[in-house]
Order: structure tokens, then C-alpha cells, then sequence
């Protein structure tokens, strides 16, 4: 009888040792899936939430706060710019004051406010779909923004409701990193707005917009965007319009990143920059701009470096 408890008590603790050896194997099966999920993931296609102009599908860390200026001068040369304006930095076309946080990796909130028609912006913004080195060759950012036109109203009939000082901008963004050295995006978007520049200028303003970032160096980098509006849904117009160009050189300086930004769009929101652009290349309308951007770290943040981070670009 004894011999049969002992022998019954060594097959349930063989059969315990494996069950439990088992489990290490599937916990660390489910461990190493987790770190290759992880590491699989295509990081900072772009290295900053902005391109030149636009948004790129990068978006905040969770719980990071970001603040954000950003300057547009005058133009660099024609009939407006050369010496007698210092090449444009004595004039400010636009001014813009926002402030981004990061509710998680993925989603982000915002809200500013521009000099150009003292235009206020909320924005949400929302990456759907991640690259991977494995499966997903793309990532998918959805961005959302609602302006309100806040200045005194330059005739007595310009805002005859309230909803007229309304504008909607909806923009998906395809971005790809094709190596450690070359992304690009393309962002097809919606402006929906009441007031136009002209009867043959539509009050729902489609625009294709495309952009890069070249890696020159391990600290140098080329950006450029183009948008398409005036030869999609709008054409002869009275007044004369084109469609916005931007480009600029990333420096970055110890995981910050300084940009020399050039650009012919006076204004600095997607709201009033895509309709809007009254400047050329051709003409001396191109135009210096900068960020300045400082990212607090609020609560427990997932970067890690949790001080507090400057940005210039």
C-alpha cells in the first residue's frame, strides 16, 4: 500500500515538474512573440509630428505635453522682401501658439491659436496602423481639425451666422519608411468652410498633398512637401492662388532636432495655408519660418528620458 501512495505521489510531482516546465516554455514562448511584436514595429519614419508645413503620422508620447510656437516671416525677395525688410524678418506673416498632448502612444489632442484671422484650432489626431518589418508595409495616421475665425468682422454681412466663422479639415496620412534613410507620405485631405475667395471656388476644397525626409548624414536630413489644391477641385479663380511648397534641413543635436524651414504659405494652418496661399516661388514669395517646441513630460511618461525636452525647428 505504501509502495503505491509513493509511487502515485512521484507520478503526480514527475507530472507537476512538467507541467510547470510547460509553462516556463509557453510564458517564455509568449514573452519572446511579445519582444518580436515590439521590435518589429517601424519607429520615427519621420523624426518630429511635423514636416515643413503639415502634419506627418507621428504623433505625441503618451501623457507628453507639447508646446509650440511657430513664426512665418515675410518674403525673402521680390517687390516685399530684399534689404529694406532684412530679407523678410522684419515682417510676420503668421504667428502660431498651440499646445499637444499625448492621451496615449497613439492618440493626440491639441489646440492653438493663429495671428491670420486670430484663428483658434482643435485638432485630434490618431494613428490607426503601424508599420512593421514583418506585414504592415505602411503607417496610417487620421487628422481631424476644427477652426474658428475669432477677429471682428471686416464687413457688416462677411459672417451673417455664426457657422460661417466655421471651417473642417479631415486629412488621412500614409506614411513608409523605405530605409533608415528615406520615408515619404502622401495625405489626400477635406477642408469644408463657408466662405470662398469666388463663385467658382468651392466651399468643399480637396487637396493631395506629398512629402519626404532624405537622412543626408547621421545628423542631416532634407524634408520637402508639396500640396496640390488649385488643379484638383478648384480652377479659374479671380484671385491669384498657388498651391503650397515647403522644404527645410533637420539638424539634429543630441535628440533634438533644429530645422531651417523655407515655404511660399504666409500662414501656418492647414485651415487657412490650403486655401490660401497667395505667394510664388517664382516671385520672392518664399518666406523664412521656425519652431520652437518644448515637450513636458506630465505624470509617468513612456520616453525615456523623462526631463523636460527642447526642440527648434
Amino acid at each position: 500500500m505504501n509502495k503505491n501512495k509513493l509511487f502515485i505521489f512521484l507520478l503526480l510531482l514527475s507530472a507537476s515538474s512538467a507541467m510547470s516546465a510547460s509553462a516556463q516554455e509557453v510564458d517564455s514562448l509568449l514573452k519572446s512573440l511579445s519582444n518580436d511584436q515590439k521590435f518589429d514595429k517601424v519607429e520615427a519614419t519621420f523624426k518630429a509630428t511635423h514636416i515643413v508645413l503639415s502634419q506627418s503620422t507621428e504623433t505625441q508620447k503618451k501623457r507628453d505635453l507639447d508646446f509650440r510656437i511657430r513664426h512665418h516671416f515675410g518674403d525673402i525677395g521680390g517687390e516685399f522682401g530684399n534689404s529694406h525688410t532684412l530679407w523678410g524678418l522684419d515682417v510676420a506673416s503668421d504667428l502660431y501658439i498651440g499646445f499637444d498632448y499625448g492621451i496615449t502612444d497613439k492618440l493626440t489632442i491639441g489646440i492653438g491659436r493663429s495671428k491670420h484671422d486670430e484663428l483658434f484650432n482643435f485638432l485630434i489626431k490618431q494613428k490607426l496602423v503601424q508599420q512593421k518589418t514583418n506585414g504592415m508595409p505602411f503607417n496610417l495616421t487620421l487628422f481631424a481639425q476644427m477652426g474658428l475665425v475669432a477677429r471682428e468682422a471686416f464687413a457688416t454681412n462677411e459672417f451673417a451666422a455664426y457657422g460661417d466663422r466655421m471651417t473642417y479639415f479631415i486629412q488621412p496620412m500614409l506614411s513608409r519608411k523605405f530605409s533608415s534613410n528615406f520615408s515619404f507620405q502622401v495625405m489626400p485631405a477635406l477642408l469644408m468652410r463657408s466662405k470662398t475667395v469666388g463663385l467658382n471656388d468651392p466651399k468643399e476644397l480637396f487637396s493631395l498633398g506629398f512629402a519626404g525626409r532624405l537622412k543626408l548624414n547621421k545628423r542631416l536630413s532634407f524634408v520637402a512637401e508639396y500640396t496640390l489644391v488649385n488643379e484638383l477641385s478648384r480652377n479659374d479663380l479671380v484671385a491669384e492662388l498657388y498651391n503650397p511648397l515647403g522644404i527645410g534641413l533637420e539638424i539634429e543635436t543630441g535628440g533634438h532636432i533644429f530645422s531651417l524651414n523655407f515655404m511660399n504659405s504666409e500662414y501656418i494652418n492647414e485651415n487657412s495655408f490650403i486655401p490660401n496661399t497667395k505667394k510664388s516661388w517664382k516671385d520672392g514669395g518664399v518666406r523664412f519660418g521656425f519652431t520652437i517646441s518644448r515637450n513636458f513630460s506630465l505624470f509617468q511618461s513612456k520616453n525615456k528620458n523623462p526631463d523636460t525636452k527642447s526642440t527648434i525647428y
